[in-house]
């Protein structure tokens, strides 16, 4: 049942709901999950993981994060909070759809049974999550769990600050354990925060399960794409920022281009808000300096059920970051077998396997990247792309488990609820 908003009554007949059926399932746990309306793939992820071990889940999210699966399982009870306003809707109601979350979000806290907030991401106004918000949680005796994605994004955005550092801190101080996804994510936590060692927990960054993978092959998704057979294909997907080393990636296949002329690179994916100048810029590179057709461009959100037309074409897809923490990105191309080419930065080294699951390289480097591109095709990788794909898909499938995943995100809930043994 989809609710748009938290009447008493409401809450209080999916916490019967729950009790009742706890008596049949195990552990019978009851968290509430807030999703911050965004990130489909990994809520996905963990909520079915966790429902599938008997976890009971208020699913604080809004349309973005909706699947049926949410709405036919006993264990979740899908709270939307926020739906999507059109495009053209004014400045007026995108920001009483924001404020309209906030007051839903705040009435349910008060009267959810859940004794767990497993925050997975925070929502639009970064100082009242990190801080009045989590305070009123404490107030309310709440248990608070957090997944930190990122440990300072701001650092990686070029817009850290005393505030914002200040803000972070606090949240992390407030949460009672948290959630990071690589040892040197750990480190940093505990290095620039004062976040104590007992008080996190590294897990996996779940292999992307929400994106379908049908029976299309590769030869036809480069039919769709209009790229030739042998044709030797470079995919950069996600979200375009000054962060992502786009430029460098191009700058590199202008390089590959005079060594391997039947080079194809797609780009695909959104502009970040702050990157259009950026992009601009390597667009007008691109339409100057390449012979037209080698680049194919959708700039544009990639809906999901159309990601795998992309991967299933490519032959590698590239991560030319300057900054990262870890990729969600990397987790997708992974299953669907295909291998990576990644700058050496952040824990990008952590899921690499040289010459087994990708290459790394130097970052902020074209020669480098593109020495690595040469070095690619003619690797067993690319010689032996078929059964190196099911090597991959089977590498993703041992070290980003879902079932992991949430078999360790359990035992920090039952610990907190005071029953360590579980």
């Amino acid at each position: 049942m989809q609710v748009d908003s938290i009447p008493t009554n409401d809450t209080s007949k999916a916490d019967a709901r729950s009790e009742n059926l706890a008596s049949i399932s195990s552990p019978g746990v009851k968290i509430g999950l807030l999703t911050g309306g965004f990130d489909k793939p990994y809520v996905y992820g963990l909520t079915t993981a966790l429902a599938a071990k008997g976890t009971f889940i208020d699913l604080v999210g809004g349309d973005a994060v909706d699947c049926p699966e949410f709405h036919t399982s006993l264990h979740v009870n899908f709270l939307n909070f926020r739906h999507k306003p059109r495009k053209e809707a004014s400045l007026i109601k995108k920001v009483t759809s924001v404020l309209s979350f906030y007051v839903r979000l705040i009435q349910y806290a008060a009267v959810s049974k859940a004794k767990i907030l497993h925050i997975i991401w925070n929502n639009k106004i970064y100082f009242l999550d990190r801080t009045l918000l989590m305070l009123y949680y404490k107030m309310l005796g709440k248990k608070l769990v957090f997944t930190a994605h990122n440990i300072n994004a701001g650092v990686r955005d070029s817009s850290d600050s005393f505030l914002n550092r200040l803000t972070l801190k606090t949240q992390y101080r407030l949460a009672d354990h948290i959630f990071v996804h690589t040892e040197k994510m750990k480190g940093e936590l505990i290095k620039d925060f004062g976040v104590r060692e007992t008080a996190i927990t590294v897990i996996p960054f779940g292999i992307n399960n929400a994106v379908p993978d049908t029976d299309l092959t590769p030869r036809d998704a480069r039919r769709r794409l209009g790229i030739k057979e042998g044709e030797k294909t470079l995919l950069f997907f996600g979200n375009i920022g000054s962060y992502k080393g786009l430029e460098y990636l191009v700058a590199a296949f202008q390089e590959v281009l005079k060594r391997i002329p039947d080079s194809r690179l797609i780009i695909a994916g959104k502009l970040r808000g702050d990157a259009q100048k950026y992009a601009n810029e390597i667009f007008q590179t691109i339409d100057r300096d390449i012979k037209p057709g080698r680049v194919l461009r959708r700039i544009e959100f990639v809906p999901d059920e159309e990601t795998e037309i992309y991967f299933k074409a490519a032959d590698v897809f590239v991560l030319p970051y300057k900054f990262i923490a870890q990729s969600g990105v990397l987790c997708l191309g992974y299953s669907f077998g295909v291998p990576a080419i990644a700058t050496d930065v952040g824990s990008l080294r952590e899921d690499i396997v040289e010459g087994e699951t990708g290459f790394l390289c130097r970052p902020c480097d074209s020669a480098s990247l593109a020495s690595t591109i040469e070095r690619y095709f003619h690797s067993d990788l690319y010689q032996n792309a078929e059964s190196r794909r099911l090597h991959i898909r089977a590498y993703a499938n041992e070290h980003h488990s879902w079932d992991v995943v949430a078999q360790r995100t359990l035992n920090v809930y039952m610990q907190l609820l005071g029953n360590p043994s579980t």
